[in-house]
């Protein structure tokens, strides 16, 4: 696997990750990681700032050497770094704007899922729709914080999980036959899915460089995204 690599200088990379793989190596899956690709790519070491979720595709950036990384890291840690996602949700939100401040703890019993909890970790999320059917909305997030599942538990909580979303909402996919009215499948064929993943997007993300230029890199809705809102457009609007 080729990686798209939408930014690089001397000292960090920016890759737009398909959705499908971890950044870091995960103790519960043997396939290869986002670092380990893009380290062979490269042939180079890398050093791992942030992360995204597995199932999530969109903009990681990598530093490649302590000091960028230690620049890096810290502007996440002060949440200077600028990040916005872009994703599909259940229904139509009301109002079409807002803010989420929301603490984000572990689950007492259920590993790897995160809820809502007053003994969390603060947690900040604003949220613009672009696009909204009747079912479904287009939204666009920023993250001021950076917590585990952030966007997908604040969307929960708002009644509005993100689609496909098998840990805070409906893992069922999104098939056209359950949007487009009158849909009729060829005999003995078998419907595929317009999606059938997460359907969130790191879209945009902007930092400083050591020498104080700010970069800022977008990654357009990916194929598949592209296509359900498509679909959406045509049959729902």
């Amino acid at each position: 696997m080729k990686l798209a690599i939408l930014y690089e200088d001397d000292d960090f990379v920016v890759v737009d990750k398909p959705a499908g793989i971890t950044v870091i190596p995960d103790r519960t899956d043997s396939h290869t990681d986002l670092t380990q690709l893009l380290t062979q790519q490269l042939k180079q070491k890398l050093w791992v700032a942030h992360r995204i979720d597995k199932q999530t595709s969109g903009l990681v950036c990598f530093a490649k050497n302590e000091e960028a990384h230690r620049h890096l890291s810290l502007q996440f840690q002060e949440h200077t770094v600028e990040k916005y996602y872009q994703g599909i949700v259940s229904g139509k939100l009301f109002p079409e704007s807002g803010e989420i401040r929301e603490a984000i703890a572990h689950h007492p019993t259920v590993a790897g899922k995160m809820v809502i909890s007053k003994h969390g970790k603060p947690s900040h999320t604003t949220y613009n729709v672009l696009k909204q059917w009747p079912l479904y909305a287009l939204v666009q997030f920023r993250i001021y914080t950076g917590r585990t599942h952030q966007i997908r538990v604040h969307m929960q909580s708002l009644g509005h999980p993100i689609l496909c979303d098998e840990l805070y909402g409906s893992d069922k996919p999104l098939f056209l036959s359950s949007i487009k009215r009158g849909y009729k499948l060829s005999l003995n064929a078998e419907e595929k899915p317009l999606l059938s993943r997460l359907a969130l997007h790191a879209f945009s993300l902007s930092f400083q460089k050591i020498s104080g230029e700010h970069i800022h890199i977008i990654s357009p809705l990916p194929k598949d995204i592209q296509a359900c809102v498509k679909q959406l457009d045509k049959w729902c609007s």
